[in-house]
C-alpha cells in the first residue's frame, strides 16, 4: 500500500529529468557565450569607422570679446565643467564664474550630426549687505538646452537675441 503514493513521484522524477537537458539546450542556443566579440557576433555586417569629432562653441555677449569652447570627443556623451576666465568681482572679491557644456553627439550620416548640448554658467549676484561693507552673494545657474542637426565643418547659430549670439562648430577630425 505504500508503494501506490511512491509510484507518482517517481514517474515525476523521470520526466522532469528528461526534460531538463532539453530546456538547457534551448537555452544555450539563445544565449550568446561569453566569449563571443560584438564583431564575431555580427560577421556579416561591415566595419563601424571610429572618427574623433572637435565641437566648438562660440558665444559673444554685447560690448565683449568672442568667447569659445572646444571638446574632443567620439560618438555619445561628453561633458566639461570649468571656470570662466574673468570672475565676477563683488565688493573688490573675485568670485568665479563657472561654465558647463555637456551633451550627445549621434552621427547620423558620414556628413551630418545629431547634437544635443546644454551650454550654461553660474551667475553671482548680490543677496545682501553688511553694514561693515560686506556683502552676500548666491549663484544662478543659466544656460541654454538645444538640440540640432549639424553638417559636419558648417557652423551653425542656435540662439541670437539682444543679449548675444551662441554658434556650433562640428568638425569630423581626419583618421
Amino acid at each position: 500500500m505504500k508503494i501506490i503514493p511512491l509510484i507518482p513521484a517517481i514517474l515525476l522524477v523521470a520526466a522532469a529529468s528528461h526534460a531538463q537537458p532539453a530546456f538547457q539546450q534551448r537555452l544555450q542556443a539563445t544565449m550568446p557565450s561569453s566569449d563571443a566579440s560584438p564583431a564575431s557576433s555580427s560577421a556579416g555586417a561591415p566595419a563601424v569607422k571610429e572618427a574623433n569629432y572637435l565641437i566648438r562653441v562660440e558665444w559673444k555677449e554685447p560690448k565683449a570679446e568672442k568667447r569659445f569652447l572646444e571638446v574632443l570627443t567620439t560618438v555619445g556623451q561628453f561633458s566639461l565643467d570649468t571656470i570662466q576666465k574673468n570672475p565676477v568681482k563683488i565688493n573688490n572679491n573675485d568670485v568665479p564664474v563657472t561654465l558647463k557644456f555637456t551633451g550627445t553627439l549621434d552621427k547620423v550620416t558620414d556628413q551630418k550630426g545629431r547634437l544635443s548640448l546644454f551650454l550654461g554658467r553660474t551667475v553671482p549676484y548680490v543677496t545682501g549687505n553688511y553694514p561693515n561693507g560686506g556683502s552676500s552673494y548666491s549663484q544662478l545657474s543659466v544656460g541654454l538646452n538645444s538640440t540640432v542637426v549639424v553638417t559636419f565643418g558648417k557652423p551653425v547659430t542656435i540662439q541670437n537675441d539682444d543679449s548675444g549670439e551662441i554658434s556650433v562648430l562640428v568638425t569630423r577630425m581626419a583618421d
